[in-house]
């Protein structure tokens, strides 16, 4: 469990020394450490895993180049994003089946809840934003069946978000462009965001699960 957030800490303060052309050997190599965890797990998992990469990079697109919420140190989306996201996925997925549900969840719902008072109360940053978005991570947590996959998944992002922000990786914008609503760096809510990510990728995993095996019933006949 500890492997994958281990390997984002150094990634992304490894990153902090590189270029564009660095950028481009990491994201080689992260998306190899993603295949590699994807080999041993179930189909499911598979399936969950990359949708999460999917939704994300459609929502680091919108959130960070188009609309401009965040930006990235080199203002791109670096190319070990995208299979980044699919080892947070993992690494909440493995924090999920290590704690007991009622614990995690208690744990996920406590921290969210109170980082969403401090950024109305005492941190540097008024976070608005982020105290909107902790609602939403608390209906997740308090009605979906996969509240404990959420809750991990909550706990990675808190504190890579926590990490990254602090290092200078990305960082987000005083205000949400166009809106003008105040927001931490980062803002408390923002797991909320990513757990929907978790959400579609769950919805339409048994999907993708099914197409493939139907793709593999056609092929094989053929090879054979």
């Amino acid at each position: 469990m500890a492997a994958g957030p281990a390997y984002l800490v150094a990634l992304l303060a490894v990153d902090t020394q590189l270029g564009y052309h660095g950028q481009l050997v990491l994201g080689g190599i992260t998306w190899i450490v993603l295949l590699v965890a994807l080999r041993p797990l179930p189909a499911l998992a598979r399936a969950q895993a990359i949708g999460v990469v999917a939704f994300a990079t459609v929502g680091e697109v919108i959130g960070s180049l188009v609309w401009g919420v965040y930006r990235y140190r080199l203002h791109n989306l670096p190319l070990f994003i995208p299979p980044a996201h699919g080892i947070v996925y993992l690494s909440g997925l493995a924090l999920a089946s290590l704690v007991p549900s009622r614990r995690l969840v208690a744990v996920a719902a406590v921290g969210a809840v109170g980082w969403g008072l401090a950024g109305l109360t005492v941190l540097p940053r008024l976070d608005v934003a982020g105290a909107i978005g902790v609602p939403l991570l608390c209906v997740y947590l308090w009605r979906s069946r996969s509240r404990s996959v959420y809750a991990g998944v909550f706990l990675v992002v808190a504190a890579l978000e926590l990490y990254g922000t602090s290092i200078g990786t990305w960082r987000w914008a005083t205000e949400v462009p166009g809106i003008g609503i105040p927001q931490g760096n980062p803002p408390s809510g923002v797991a909320s965001g990513y757990v929907w990510f978790d959400v579609m990728a769950l919805l339409v995993a048994p999907w993708l699960v099914a197409a493939a095996r139907s793709v593999h019933a056609r092929l094989v006949p053929v090879t054979a």
